[in-house]
């Protein structure tokens, strides 16, 4: 690890390169060191960061050439302490441009990362010489999950976003730290993480503490990371956010992931996979406790979709199908991709949970994004504290005591337009015959031509089939649900039909 703190070959205190005040080596590091450093910083005008020292054989480096830079053998942080885990700085260089600055926290104290060029390897690429240190781009983070080698556990790398995995999980899903007028008129502002201060762990402990600074043109932020890996791996964050400006559109607890195409909505795929996505819907707990799934799809044009309720219970983006047949993807393996499940802490009193759904053709592209958007805007100046709790999990903590919806499959109806739907509830209700269901099936506008109940106790599933006519319309609102003696005994699944 020589050469990788402070004493590096640049003479410049960290401090002045970043055009931050950030604590110097040595400082101690209180619990609100970095809420004292975004208040501060929110009361100055807003400077983007620096970009311009970055030269242009990294900046037109491609992805592959890029992600061909990794950590040398043996020179990630705490490779030699014994720890549950070890952190690896990131190169900047192609789409990560932005320069984040990063700090160890050591016996309370400040210890700056400085750039070592020999911290890398880069598969032939030559990095060059700076002058100054150029920071990196973020950082990653391998972790012992059940005292087994060191594996892949989070990235914190562009923008404000950061990814974490369970045991036996590859990336998918991707977090946002803060998010600011998605798709909105006025354009998407995109806040950046600007330093982080990693807590060295103790020997043997499994929570890894991270602290972030946030800034964009209209706000800055701190947040505060808890992480620990496991079969579910848990993130408590704790934040804390400055606007410069009035701020009438925020998002928090913002999620995205990819969607190409499943088995409700192959628009335009030829393609012989049977799925490519890293979520297949977004599963809502409000707060009346009713269990919700949206699946979600690839549109034609921008759906926007807002579920209004108060003090929200739980929402995420999550990843139902686990089997390999549902997507016969043997490069990708969406199978093992995280769901991600937030629950908030604390009241979060009246909004919505939002969820955008952006046309895409490429099974790259994070076009799925949900988030809690809070009904009342923030006024300049005012500070805003938000706490939650995500699960990076391949099932969340609890399952609703309801049938969940198990598969949604679409195709051509009968005649016309119209359009067949095929939806399975799995749950215990189901497990052998009993009572009659009720079907609570509406469209609009549409109607429902048609509708069958198909029971399979073997499966412990009962099918919905039914067939929407929209008739001359370009957007329909589903929604179904099952009863038995008059109280529902499934989630109820929302859908939006567009052609």
């Amino acid at each position: 690890m020589a050469g990788a703190l402070a004493a590096g070959p640049f003479a410049a205190p960290l401090a002045a390169q970043t055009a931050l005040a950030l604590p110097p080596a040595g400082a101690r590091f209180e619990p609100g060191t970095v809420v004292e450093i975004a208040r501060a910083l929110a009361k100055a005008p807003y400077a983007a960061p620096r970009t311009d020292d970055l030269p242009g054989s990294l900046r037109n480096l491609s992805r592959e050439q890029y992600n061909a830079i990794g950590t040398a053998p043996g020179r990630a942080l705490w490779a030699e302490a014994g720890l549950r885990f070890t952190l690896e700085p990131l190169h900047r260089g192609s789409i990560f441009a932005d320069r984040v600055s990063l700090a160890l926290i050591e016996d309370g104290a400040v210890r700056p990362v400085a750039y070592d060029r020999t911290l890398f390897e880069t598969g032939g690429f030559v990095l060059p010489e700076f002058q100054e240190d150029p920071g990196f781009s973020g950082f990653r983070l391998r972790a012992r999950f059940s005292g087994a080698e060191l594996s892949d556990f989070a990235l914190f790398q562009g923008a404000s976003f950061f990814r974490l995995l369970a045991a036996g999980q590859g990336f998918g899903v991707t977090a946002r730290a803060l998010t600011l007028r998605p798709a909105d008129a006025r354009g998407e502002e995109f806040p950046r993480f600007r330093a982080f201060w990693i807590e060295r762990p103790a020997a043997g402990e499994d929570r890894l503490v991270v602290h972030a600074l946030i800034d964009s043109e209209s706000a800055s932020g701190a947040l505060r990371l808890g992480l620990r890996p496991g079969e579910a791996s848990i993130a408590d964050i704790e934040g804390t956010i400055f606007p410069r400006v009035g701020i009438d559109h925020l998002g928090l607890g913002g999620m995205q992931a990819s969607y190409l195409f499943g088995p409700h909505d192959r628009r335009g795929s030829d393609d012989a996979r049977a799925g490519a996505y890293a979520a297949g819907g977004l599963q809502i707990r409000n707060g009346a406790e009713e269990a919700i799934w949206r699946p979600v799809h690839n549109p034609d044009t921008l759906q926007i979709s807002s579920f209004l309720d108060a003090d929200p219970k739980g929402f995420g983006l999550m990843q139902r199908a686990r089997a390999y047949a549902a997507f016969e993807d043997d490069v990708q393996h969406w199978e093992w991709r995280p769901s991600l499940w937030l629950e908030p802490l604390g009241t979060w009193g009246e909004g919505a949970v939002t969820l955008l759904e952006i046309p895409s053709d490429s099974e790259f592209n994070e076009n799925i994004l949900a988030y809690w958007r809070p009904k009342t805007a923030l006024a300049a100046g005012a500070e805003t504290r938000f706490a939650y709790r995500q699960f990076w999990c391949w099932e969340p903590p609890e399952h609703p005591p309801v049938a969940r919806v198990a598969g949604t499959r679409s195709g051509r109806g009968s005649g016309g337009n119209r359009r067949l739907f095929l939806v399975d509830f799995t749950g215990e209700a189901f497990a052998k015959p009993g009572p009659e269901v009720e079907t609570t099936l509406t469209a609009s506008p549409g109607t429902i031509a048609r509708q069958v109940l198909y029971p399979y106790p073997e499966r412990r599933t009962m099918r919905v089939a039914f067939e929407l006519d929209p008739g001359s319309e370009r957007a329909c609102e589903l929604r179904l649900a099952l009863r038995r003696d008059g109280r529902q005994i499934t989630e109820t699944w929302l859908y939006r039909w567009t052609p």
